[in-house]
């Protein structure tokens, strides 16, 4: 029997890596990250041997950072990315130059030669630009101060690669007699990146748009993806060709295409590549660390790699703090820009071929990169568990918990979007309420458009009590946590049972779970909305207003006669699609029934009318 092509093998080897530990790491709350870089070092050849190419891997799972950055390109108009431009330059530069200068004195501090030491310091100096928006896009941090700031240095980091790799033959020496060469060189150099930068810009106005045009004339969506990742591929083959980065090229074309019609199926054509790339890539590196490195003096290396995540760590903390970042968005800024970068194996690589660099050096430095792209995804869960929840109202208007007892028949539980249309509706009628909410922020809003909202937790009991659950009549649960919501209703129904309770549900299992507690009064939080939207929708289409106003509210009285009928099956998943497949079949029948009616009686009055059939 034939043995299985490498490619084969290889593939079934990564994705039953990938299927088996990086669904087990999410479950203990670890991440995907760290399990991809466990699954590349259990078939690494430090692991079970299973894969030794690594080099090879690497370079192509690289592709994976391109297509992310093509994708962040998209999301990112030419005039967003102009507004950026100061935080780029500014505080980008302060970043790799700060950490740089530090991580230099370092260096020579701890003996080493000045060019080792410049180059360690200008590789260290970068970050990880795919872990750091892979963490930042799983927490939707982009849109967030801290997300633009790290978006912003990242993006630097790129552009500094560029020089940084330029530096390293100078370094290793040049001759009296090449240095005119040299020179020369420098020049032609730079005519060609600023050659395809201008090409690439102007392609993207004038040919990109109309090729995708053309493409998508032909209605072959298969096409229309390829071409997708040929224009990725193609622009990242002529950055590297001039020596730029590839992912700074694919982000440009993604800026350029931002505006086009063509974004979205772009998005959607890529995003499945960029994801299993990703992953490929942070497999390779789980598989590029050296553990024979470690071994052989581990002290060594742990020392390296704490001092420059310190380093970086003072420097990144700073330079936050001098762009007036909020103290709880710090810390994770802080330190997914304090790794190591995936672009210094790339200049530690090089420095050993321009002979700057001792291989030996050279793979310590690049194995510290690694344990510090390992460490950043497991120190973060223990920033997210143990740091985060003290800081969490800092810098956050304290304000005194409710102490007086309050005699109002309505208690509101949630002063959100939800209750305040509540609260307003209340007072517009001249009927008290106490209204309670643990959001400082949010309770200083109230207060300054007049609202009188008391800061407690509806969740303690001393605070309901205070409150005057005890004399009032109606409670409504608002707070927009499905656990508190439920919380709360529970600690009701023990202590306070002549409480009327109106909750708001989430979604049809936070339903259930109010049902399951005797609650009756319940509205879903968009359901109101969603049957005004329909109706708006039916008279658009041409129903008079009376008649969209009858068909939402036949099927608002169907929905919840349903959603009873659901109720008692709600643990067997088989019985209750039949009960929903079945009761949907009922309302179109009925639907299909009064149509049917309605033309019939429209023919008869139109028979009866003068002059028909005349």
């Amino acid at each position: 029997m034939e043995h299985a092509p490498a490619w084969l093998t290889n593939s079934l080897i990564y994705l039953s890596a990938a299927v088996i530990v990086v669904p087990l790491s999410k479950a203990v709350g670890l991440g995907s990250i760290i399990g991809y870089l466990a699954a590349g070092i259990a078939i690494g050849p430090w692991g079970l041997g299973l894969v030794t190419n690594v080099e090879d891997i690497l370079h192509f799972a690289e592709f994976g950072v391109v297509l992310m950055l093509f994708m962040v390109g998209l999301e990112l108009e030419p005039r967003r990315l102009w507004n950026l431009r100061r935080p780029i330059f500014g505080w980008g530069s302060a970043q790799v130059l700060g950490c740089a200068a530090l991580l230099f004195a370092a260096g020579l501090a701890g003996g080493m030669n000045w060019r080792v030491s410049l180059v360690a310091a200008l590789g260290l100096a970068l970050s990880s630009t795919a872990i750091a928006l892979q963490v930042m896009g799983e927490r939707n941090l982009l849109p967030t101060s801290s997300g633009q700031a790290g978006f912003s240095i990242l993006l630097f980091q790129d552009v500094a690669a560029i020089p940084i790799l330029a530096l390293l033959p100078l370094l290793g020496g040049v001759s009296e007699g090449n240095e005119a060469t040299a020179r020369a060189g420098w020049a032609w150099d730079a005519i060609k990146i600023v050659a395809v930068v201008a090409g690439i810009i102007l392609g993207g106005r004038l040919a990109i748009r109309p090729l995708l045009r053309w493409i998508a004339k032909s209605k072959t969506p298969e096409i229309f993806t390829a071409a997708s990742l040929l224009l990725v591929v193609a622009i990242a083959a002529l950055m590297q060709l001039v020596g730029l980065s590839m992912a700074l090229g694919a982000f440009l074309a993604g800026v350029l295409l931002a505006e086009s019609e063509y974004r979205r199926e772009l998005e959607t054509d890529i995003e499945p590549f960029k994801g299993l790339l990703l992953g490929l890539f942070f497999i390779a590196v789980g598989m590029s660390i050296d553990f024979g490195v470690i071994l052989k003096s581990p002290g060594l290396m742990a020392a390296l790699v704490a001092v420059f995540m310190a380093i970086k760590a003072l420097v990144i903390w700073f330079v936050g703090r001098q762009m007036g970042l909020p103290l709880q968005e710090r810390p994770v800024f802080t330190l997914l820009l304090a790794q190591g970068g995936e672009f210094a194996f790339v200049v530690f690589q090089a420095a050993v071929g321009a002979q700057v660099l001792p291989a030996a050096t050279a793979s310590l430095f690049i194995g510290a990169v690694a344990i510090s792209m390992l460490l950043s995804p497991l120190v973060l869960v223990a920033i997210d568990r143990l740091l985060l929840p003290r800081w969490a109202n800092c810098n956050v208007p304290q304000l005194e918990e409710i102490s007086e007892p309050q005699n109002a028949p309505v208690i509101i539980a949630g002063f959100g979007r939800y209750g305040q249309i509540i609260g307003r509706m209340l007072t517009a009628e001249g009927l008290p309420a106490t209204v309670l909410d643990h959001d400082a922020d949010m309770i200083e809003a109230a207060r300054s458009f007049g609202y009188k909202v008391f800061y407690g937790d509806a969740t303690r009991l001393d605070l309901l009590r205070t409150a005057g659950a005890a004399t009032a009549k109606i409670l409504v649960v608002a707070v927009d946590d499905k656990d508190q919501s439920l919380a709360i209703v529970d600690l009701a129904r023990e202590h306070f049972p002549q409480l009327e309770m109106v909750v708001r549900a989430r979604d049809v299992t936070h339903w259930n779970e109010l049902r399951d507690r005797g609650v009756t009064r319940i509205e879903r939080e968009l359901f109101e909305s969603s049957l005004r939207s329909a109706r708006t929708v039916l008279e658009l289409l041409g129903y008079a207003p009376h008649e969209a106003r009858n068909h939402a509210v036949r099927f608002r009285r169907h929905n919840i006669e349903l959603f009873e009928q659901m109720y008692p099956h709600r643990k067997d998943r088989s019985k209750l699609i039949a009960v929903a497949k079945q009761g949907r079949a009922q309302l179109e029948a009925q639907m299909a029934q009064e149509r049917a009616e309605r033309e019939e009686r429209r023919r008869q009055e139109q028979a009866r009318a003068p002059g028909w059939g005349d």
